[in-house]
């Protein structure tokens, strides 16, 4: 069952970080294999949201119940669809030089299991490419640099 779990240095505030990922909705317009997101109910810091993903031949709906804690997390749970369970959640916590830890976790496993075997193959590049997609979506929403140069939270390596 595919798991990971990372935690990066990013020049961003975590309220920054926080609104990027809250806006499940605007998924499609930056996320890998992301086809569409449809918020289907909300219910105060609670919302229920549909996605379609695909990824060539596999084009698969799914459900989820999302979280949100305000400016410092969000935490998905399964609903419907494709995943015999599917739970992931991200936090944000301000960095001692300015900018924002965020900490990053997924798991889950597919009903079936030629999908499973068939992300299984894949799963390290698609997380890769699903967090380079959040980290160029923070670029380009609140700019390259949003700490003064040289300072720790510029690098944006794995903590």
């Amino acid at each position: 069952m595919p798991t990971h779990a990372e935690k990066r240095r990013l020049p961003y505030a975590p309220e920054q970080m926080y609104e990027l990922v809250a806006a499940v909705d605007r998924y499609p317009e930056f996320l890998p294999w992301c086809k569409a997101a449809r918020i289907t109910r909300r219910e105060g810091d609670v919302f229920f949201a549909d996605l379609i993903i695909a990824f060539k031949v596999f084009r698969e709906r799914f459900a989820s119940r999302v979280e949100l804690i305000p400016e410092t997390g969000v935490d998905v749970a399964y609903v419907d669809g494709p995943f015999r369970y599917l739970n992931n959640h991200w936090r944000f916590r301000p960095d001692e030089g300015g900018g924002c830890i965020v900490d990053f976790y997924v798991d889950f496993e597919f009903r079936s299991r030629v999908l499973q075997k068939l992300i299984g193959l894949l799963f390290e590049e698609a997380v890769r490419r699903m967090v380079a997609a959040f980290e160029a979506r923070a670029a380009e929403l609140y700019g390259s640099r949003a700490m003064e140069p040289g300072s720790p939270a510029e690098s944006r390596g794995t903590v």
